[in-house]
């Protein structure tokens, strides 16, 4: 594995250059380091309580925050992935609002790396309508897990199965499947890049998010070094934030050298706020995360311009 560990520590060092083509739709403003976005799961409560319909999502993010691209999860809408008519309307509402939808997040469709290979290519072919729905919404890619059960090689290999079978379905859509750290081996980022490797396709990258590194109770893997190891291959970055200390800066994470690494490894796209904190509420909560990126943002143009 010594060769492995080396050969993934490495491609951190050719990001920045071949970061520039792995964007597809989803590059930054053009003199802006990074753009942000919203991903809807920082709304979640307000979403789950009825207060907020899903379809007003995304004319609520550019009236309420000015963000003018926003990131899907299923779960909020389980029963409409073939409905067309509700898509249709949810894309026209993106539209009347000048909102770039460029996400689609999948939750609850089975484990991609199931071991039983029945019940792995049934998760596979789960995902095809959200595919389908993520393409038809104009999103770059789909958010998918890499859940597995088993020992650390034998997921690493079922995992592999499942996502090169979904991505070559995504590319023939047009579509990225990236997977996020979300928890079990997929927190453990050696583990995960491992994967994207394995799967070898150019459409099948990662979505790091900040904070979801738990692997299992008592066992959580460095974020700053799990981040690292998985921006080689990042098509979207997610802010994951919980609370804010007086001076308005991250109570957990610390945000500016994330985004170092991030800009380290020659991203240059979106990073979406996903709010996860109980207080303050999701509204304010969101307003200070995003403080926090323009203020960093402004703070390290001119050392990475």
């Amino acid at each position: 594995m010594h060769d492995r560990r080396e050969f993934i520590l490495s491609a951190a060092a050719v990001g920045a250059v071949l970061g520039a083509g792995a964007f597809r739709g989803g590059r930054a403003a053009e003199g802006e380091l990074f753009s942000i976005s919203l991903a809807q799961w920082s709304l979640n409560r307000a979403i789950f309580a009825g207060r907020l319909d899903p379809l007003d999502f995304p004319a609520f993010a550019r009236e309420t925050f000015g963000i003018g691209a926003v990131e899907y999860v299923n779960q909020f809408f389980m029963d409409k992935a073939a409905d067309r008519a509700w898509l249709g309307e949810l894309k026209r509402r993106c539209d009347d609002a000048g909102v770039r939808s460029l996400i689609l997040m999948c939750d609850r469709e089975g484990d991609l790396g199931d071991p039983d290979p029945a019940a792995r290519s049934r998760a596979v072919e789960n995902h095809y309508k959200w595919a389908d729905a993520a393409a038809f919404l104009g999103c770059h890619s789909i958010r998918v897990n890499a859940r597995s059960s088993g020992s650390y090689e034998a997921q690493r290999d079922y995992a592999i199965d499942g996502l090169r079978r979904l991505a070559e379905a995504g590319a023939e859509r047009g579509l990225d499947v990236i997977v996020e750290n979300h928890g079990g081996l997929s927190s453990n980022g050696r583990w995960l890049a491992e994967v994207i490797e394995g799967v070898g396709l150019d459409n099948c990258g990662t979505l790091p998010d900040f904070g979801n590194f738990v692997i299992s109770d008592g066992e959580e893997y460095d974020r700053y070094r799990g981040v690292a190891e998985l921006m080689p291959y990042a098509k979207g970055v997610s802010a994951k934030s919980y609370g804010f200390d007086a001076a308005g800066n991250e109570a957990r994470i610390d945000y500016r050298r994330m985004l170092r690494i991030v800009l380290d490894a020659g991203y240059r796209g979106y990073v979406g706020i996903e709010w996860e904190g109980a207080e303050p509420d999701e509204v304010a909560g969101i307003r200070l995360t995003q403080a926090l990126l323009e203020r960093i943002r402004d703070e390290l143009a001119g050392e990475y311009a």
